[in-house]
């Protein structure tokens, strides 16, 4: 077997977005694969026929991942650009998805239909109506109203338009989507038989999560409406399809709802927060809204878990469903521990666990019960799993090369005490072709979030570094995820508590793993885990060298610059730049950047809206101005999601920056 290499990553296979079809016989989902030459991802379907248990792939043109099932159950609708002329016309600034129709059963794809704007999100009430999500721009005109001379001026003023932007509300920019002044995510219903477009939302409203009621007449969504400033609080809607309103179904009052759906005709099933306890963090509860009375009641008064999957790994790419109602029961996700479980829930409030294996669950379908699901197990990468009795079943084997012909370092589970009755997990991995009695460098690597966790699942950088001869320990210090509202809230503490546990985690692996040469230890983190990068080495120069990514240095800066700053911020610390201006100074790490001793690199991506270039550059300079050996890695066209979904050849030199800087420092 050979040792994980740096670019092993570029060979692995992610998945996402599996969907039964309408009869339960099959079940859909993408495959994506790095192309390193484009420095791209490339996208194809692949169909598992359940009764034959196979699979097989049903594209091959690499730019098909948005699909939906047509109600014969035997085609596949999926939006992509393969004509010449179409892939021309969107270069030149025109909106309209092109969907194609292709047979599981075989044959070529052909044109189905053309939608005259770009399509985000989207469901089928039937093979004639296509709901779905898109960008909406106030200030835009419709170009499908327009004549072709009004067109093409409206497309040259907007090419004309790119070298400004303009705002005038907040926030105005977006990680990953950049500047979204004025930009809305409306529903739309296209009639695909009548080639008929309408807007169903208003144009001030910014819709997320939209689903169809079981009788197909209504859409049931959740939306922010706002002007000026979006408030941390949103509503739920529905929209009659007959009738042509909507209606708003929950009283105006602070509320953050994460989930919507019908569990039947008369009765919506919602996951939502009211925000009192614990801030824009709180995990949510289970309510349902009885349509007839609109009364909201909460099924689940004691229920703590978080209602999404928080385990990180670097080895996902594309997005999965996480909630689904099915007959009497909603199926949802919750993170437990360092783990990761499909549960479900009736109208009552009764909660079953479903899945009870640790790991992670990426996203999953259900039907008449029987589950499908996207895992981590075992310390192998994404595989379909189908769940049969109490038994998890391996369907596919994509990525089963990485444990044939690589090494893979075992983690070892290490729980920790840092205050009395206060008990953090965390983990350690010895370096590959471990040898008894030598001594060997190590990195602390810090999650972000903070509420999010780290698990036993595989980690490409961790498993790199292992293979590379280092010690890896990572731990849940508290603010994380997967043990309730309490452990999670750190509000106001960032920095105190959270510092502590980690540096206690530190000191009982350097001293039960005794070939962890202690002079010998750096520290990475990105987003949460860039900010205590930061804050470590302006707190202590145990650590020999560092690596700070995506980071927080200035809570002040932060408030005013990044998309959710303006309420993240005070949420989480307790002040905003005019109220309790020295709590937010005395929480950020660049106030004791004159303390900083150790050699530290900073990577940041110029794109980075959610912790801005800005946080990076501050404390690189501090660095640099007080005589602190320091480097800063800047990259251009890249997000907060560099190291996740990051372009290949990026997330190839993120990884070669750390790991140089790492061995001059620590192998030296």
């Amino acid at each position: 077997m050979e040792s994980i290499k740096l670019d092993d990553f570029t060979r692995f296979k992610f998945l996402s977005s599996i969907k039964y079809s309408p009869n339960g016989e099959y079940a859909c989902f993408a495959v994506h694969r790095m192309d390193v030459e484009e420095n791209d991802y490339l996208s194809n379907l692949w169909i598992y026929d359940i009764a034959e248990d196979r699979y097989f792939q049903l594209t091959s043109l690499d730019h098909e991942s948005n699909f939906l099932w047509m109600e014969d159950s035997e085609h596949i609708i999926f939006s992509t650009v393969r004509n010449p002329k179409d892939k021309k016309k969107k270069e030149e600034g025109e909106e309209f998805t092109q969907y194609y129709k292709i047979s599981i059963k075989g044959g070529e794809a052909i044109p189905f239909f053309r939608v005259p704007i770009n399509v985000g999100t989207a469901k089928l009430v039937n093979d004639e109506l296509l709901i779905f999500k898109s960008s909406y721009n106030i200030y835009n005109k419709n170009l499908n109203e327009l004549s072709e001379k009004e067109k093409n001026k409206e497309l040259e003023r907007r090419k004309e338009e790119k070298d400004y932007e303009v705002i005038d509300e907040i926030p105005f920019w977006s990680n990953g989507q950049g500047f979204t002044n004025k930009i809305r995510d409306r529903i739309y219903i296209y009639n695909i038989s009548k080639g008929e477009l309408q807007a169903i939302t208003d144009k001030y409203m910014d819709v997320e999560e939209f689903n169809i009621s079981p009788d197909n007449n209504k859409i049931v969504f959740t939306a922010y409406e706002y002007v000026d400033k979006m408030e941390i609080k949103n509503n739920v809607y529905i929209y009659d399809i007959v009738g042509d309103k909507v209606e708003k179904v929950t009283p105006d009052e602070v509320f953050s709802y994460e989930y919507v759906e019908y569990i039947n005709d008369d009765t919506l099933i919602t996951m939502a927060s009211d925000m009192k306890s614990y801030g824009i963090n709180e995990n949510s509860k289970f309510y349902i809204i009885d349509l007839n009375t609109r009364e909201r009641k909460c099924i689940t008064p004691k229920f703590t878990a978080s209602t999404w999957n928080s385990v990180g790994s670097d080895c996902r790419y594309g997005g999965s469903q996480n909630q689904k109602v099915d007959g009497d029961y909603l199926y949802f996700i919750t993170t437990e521990g360092a783990s990761s479980y499909i549960n479900r829930i009736d109208i009552n409030g009764n909660i079953e666990k479903i899945t009870t294996k640790n790991g992670a669950v990426d996203g999953f379908d259900v039907f008449s019960g029987n589950i499908t699901f996207i895992g981590l197990r075992d310390m192998k990468l994404q595989e379909i799993y189908r769940f049969e009795g109490n038994d998890e079943v391996q369907v596919t084997d994509f990525n089963g090369w990485v444990q044939e012909d690589r090494k893979i370092a075992d983690v070892e589970h290490l729980t920790v005490e840092t205050d009395p009755g206060v008990f953090i997990d965390g983990w350690v991995m010895k370096p590959v072709d471990y040898v008894e009695g030598k001594k060997y460098p190590a990195i602390l690597d810090i999650h972000g979030g903070p509420k999010t966790v780290y698990g036993e699942v595989f980690f490409h950088e961790m498993q790199y570094w292992a293979n590379k001869g280092y010690a890896v320990f990572f731990c849940n210090p508290r603010g994380s995820d997967g043990k309730g509202n309490d452990f999670s809230d750190i509000r106001g503490k960032y920095g105190t508590i959270d510092y502590e546990d980690i540096m206690k985690f530190t000191d009982t692996v350097l001293e039960k793993y005794s070939f962890i040469d202690a002079d010998r230890v750096g520290v990475t983190g990105g987003s949460y885990g860039g900010f205590m990068t930061n804050w470590i080495i302006g707190h202590t120069d145990r650590f020999k060298a560092a690596v700070s990514q995506r980071s927080i240095s200035n809570w002040i800066s932060k408030f005013c610059t990044t998309d959710i700053g303006y309420y993240f911020v005070d949420d989480q610390n307790g002040g905003t730049p005019w109220e309790n201006h020295d709590k937010l100074w005395w929480h950020s790490p660049l106030k004791y950047a004159d303390k900083v001793k150790t050699p530290t690199l900073f990577i940041h991506s110029e794109e980075d809206y959610r912790c801005w270039l800005s946080e990076g550059i501050q404390m690189f300079t501090a660095l640099k101005y007080h005589g602190v050996e320091a480097r800063m890695c800047i990259f251009k066209g890249e997000n907060h999601e560099l190291s996740r979904s990051g372009k290949p050849k990026h997330r190839l030199r993120r990884l070669k920056e750390i790991t140089d800087w790492f061995d001059k420092y620590l192998k030296n």
